[in-house]
């Protein structure tokens, strides 16, 4: 399992000459360190430091906001452009850079988890500090920009459209769930992957149930998880309740793993008085406070940047918890996705974007969307570490959401996953897939990709599963979803004056001439609404 980095590994320093450099630079007592430009492509460790010299140096990634500066400065000494010395001849002009406190919390001292020497943030942009040309190790002449130093070349080379190799899709199953030979995953508790799978089987028996449902005209709309199991319940199992999360429209799995209960689901479709929403939003547009999931919005990829504001607040509060986000391939093609992106690397928020890579936005192909390979490598380019995984592996999965947590949670960073999967069934119940995709390849995935079937065979070969099993949470199933239907059927419709509440403390006079309307309309024309609606 590898994510892809913003930046390449860098060399250790050679601790005698960094020593050396040390003695005639460091003033005793202080906390500041003068790098030259022949060191400023090592990487330094805390432990490397004391043990070179013994005195308590600590790097930090200096960022551009103006009050974190000041912050510093009451804390740290800062060193002003020093000018070449004996270290070398060529150099006319050393890098500046500040030691200053832990960059995970800004007003926390050392505390052992000592940061790398990092040049992802400049102190200043000022243009009389910000371009220089100097000469490197490999007289090779180098543009000290904002952000970086950038190696110059004669030759004019443009970067390629596209890699010569697309970006890897990590995998722990095979297709027969048998463990790839040399993968890495994290191990999972017989529980944990008991409890997978019997959420995957329900959410896939409540989809076929709704679905009918909403075909015998007893709910107006409804949409699948169809092929999209694994993404639904693995990612879900590896947060955990205090991460929040914003959903697309096509996550109600997140929700069942955290404990909505299959009544919720279906007073949330029916629409009745027991609706979170009160009877205000279309089916499957789910949402529940006390689970951490925020109500879903048709409108796409809008939550992308709230997950990130989320997601900043929680770092700003030093909560244990992250943000985490689902959108489709479609989304991706919004401008939400892209000012998201930036500003989760800018703010470094610890934020975990999901895409669900299904291959469609509707009708509408990736060939269509966009020419670069997938998501996964626009996550690169926005500085954002990221990884591709196969969507219909649970373990996998389950291993990279567990993993990309644990990153963004300690180590205050946003993380993108591309998850490659298939939308087996339609977009939703206004759709018919077979108008603009071939029947032979929906079957296809359907049957040789499933991820529900494969991760039965990785827990069968296990011994924690067996075919009484898989007939017991089947048929249980199907009864408690159709219990829930009816019991929701009968549940009387929330008050026609809840459309026109919860906005405004005192109604406006508009909104009190709709609702007069409305009432006299239904009263006109009552086989037009439903006979349960208290009007």
């Amino acid at each position: 399992m590898h994510f892809h980095e913003r930046w390449r590994p860098i060399t250790h320093l050679d601790k005698p000459v960094f020593k050396e450099m040390l003695t005639n630079t460091c003033h005793q007592g202080s906390v500041s360190l003068v790098l030259s430009h022949c060191f400023s492509r090592h990487l330094l460790h805390w432990n490397q430091l004391v043990e070179c010299f013994g005195v308590p140096l600590m790097a930090v990634c200096i960022r551009k906001s103006k009050a974190f500066v000041c912050h510093l400065k009451s804390k740290i000494v800062f060193l002003d452009l020093v000018k070449q010395n004996s270290w070398s001849s060529s150099t006319k002009l050393l890098g500046k850079i500040q030691i200053g406190l832990n960059s995970r919390y800004p007003d926390d001292h050392f505390n052992g988890r000592g940061p790398f020497l990092s040049f992802r943030r400049l102190e200043s942009t000022k243009a009389r500090e910000s371009l220089y040309i100097v000469t490197d190790t490999d007289e090779n002449q180098v543009l000290e920009f904002p952000g970086g130093k950038v190696k110059l070349t004669p030759e004019m080379m443009f970067i390629s459209e596209s890699p010569h190799e697309r970006a890897h899709c990590y995998h722990a199953l095979d297709d027969n769930g048998k463990p790839i030979m040399g993968s890495s995953f994290v191990q999972v508790r017989e529980d944990v992957a008991v409890k997978m799978y019997s959420d995957m089987v329900t959410l896939q028996t409540m989809d076929t149930i709704f679905y009918e449902a909403q075909r015998q005209g007893r709910i107006s709309f409804y949409l699948t998880t169809v092929g999209e199991e694994a993404i639904n319940i693995a990612s879900a199992a590896a947060l955990t309740i205090d991460d929040l999360v914003f959903p697309q429209y096509r996550e109600p799995g997140v929700l069942l793993w955290r404990g909505f209960t299959l009544q919720e689901f279906a007073n949330q479709c029916f629409g009745n008085k027991a609706d979170y929403g009160k009877g205000r939003q279309m089916p499957i547009h789910y949402g529940s406070n006390k689970l951490n999931y925020i109500t879903v919005a048709s409108t796409v990829a809008t939550q992308l940047s709230h997950a990130v504001g989320t997601a900043y607040s929680l770092k700003m509060d030093k909560k244990d918890a992250c943000a985490v986000t689902y959108f489709g391939d479609g989304g991706s093609s919004e401008g939400d996705f892209h000012a998201a992106l930036n500003f989760a690397a800018v703010m470094e928020a610890p934020v975990i974007f999901i895409c669900r890579n299904n291959g469609w936005a509707i009708s509408t192909p990736i060939s269509d969307q966009f020419r670069s390979d997938g998501v996964v490598v626009k996550g690169q380019a926005y500085g954002v570490r990221s990884i591709r995984v196969d969507g219909n592996d649970a373990l996998a999965l389950y291993s990279a959401v567990h993993t990309a947590r644990e990153m963004a949670v300690t180590e205050h960073r946003p993380i993108l996953i591309e998850a490659l999967t298939y939308r087996a069934g339609h977009h939703s119940t206004s759709d018919d897939s077979t108008k603009y995709r071939r029947a032979d390849e929906i079957k296809w995935w359907r049957v040789a990709r499933d991820p529900v079937a494969r991760f039965r065979k990785w827990i069968e070969g296990n011994g924690w599963w067996d075919d009484e099993a898989e007939t017991h949470i089947r048929d249980s199933a199907r009864q408690q979803i159709l219990h829930a239907i009816q019991v929701a059927e009968k549940v009387e419709k929330p008050p026609l004056a809840d459309i026109f509440t919860d906005v405004y403390d005192v109604l406006p006079s508009n909104l009190q001439e709709q609702e007069q309307l409305l009432k006299e309309t239904i009263r006109k024309h009552p086989q037009d609404y439903p006979p349960n609606v208290a009007v």
